[in-house]
């Protein structure tokens, strides 16, 4: 089979994959279907900067400790400074303008609610999502601590985890190349968009 013939059909499969939210017609192509709002909503897991999308719930990090020590240690470290392949969870505040920057949660992370959406979706790794909102306030709690940018005892939920400042929150700046900020027309456009 020619090379073109192969793209060709890798190009019509993928034309019949289609989101959700694209909502194509009934039957398009014959494959997948739309999901209706309860079946969408264990995936809908994303959290903004400002803290929506937050459950409820709430954790510290006395609690999130040996919960940390359960789970986490094993690839992070006891302390989070990591075991290899994997990286620090702490140090490095202060670091990323050196010739020996250290990214860690707290030096590089902005917003503690991608902390909290991390560990949500992605932790622990052999068993990702099956933590309860309390236990991923705990654990994110327990994190937070070792950076010493929250006390023990201090409980975290959705009224107050986004008002904790990450120290680099203001080390981020927009894309100052002039291509990335070209918008896409959304409607039936006459014009280009510059």
């Amino acid at each position: 089979m020619h090379r073109f013939s192969l793209w060709a059909i890798a190009l019509t499969l993928l034309a019949g994959c289609h989101t959700a939210a694209s909502k194509p017609e009934a039957g398009y192509y014959g494959l997948g279907q739309n999901l209706s709002p309860a079946e969408w909503a264990p995936w809908d897991l994303d959290v903004a900067p400002d803290g929506t999308g937050l459950p409820p719930g709430s954790g510290q990090a006395n609690q999130g400790e040996s919960l940390y020590m359960e789970r986490c240690a094993q690839c992070h470290g006891e302390f989070g400074e990591g075991v290899f392949p994997y990286g620090s969870l702490i140090g490095g505040i202060g670091s990323l303008g050196t010739t020996a920057p250290v990214r860690s949660v707290g030096s590089f992370w902005p917003y503690t609610t991608t902390l909290f959406d991390y560990i949500r979706r992605t932790m622990p790794f052999d068993a990702p999502q099956s933590l309860s909102p309390n236990e991923t306030y705990a654990v994110t709690a327990y994190v937070l601590y070792l950076n010493d940018l929250v006390p023990i005892d201090q409980p975290l939920g959705p009224k107050n985890l986004a008002q904790i400042e990450m120290p680099n929150r203001r080390g981020f700046v927009p894309d100052p190349r002039p291509d990335t900020h070209n918008r896409a027309c959304m409607a039936p456009c006459t014009q280009e968009i510059p």
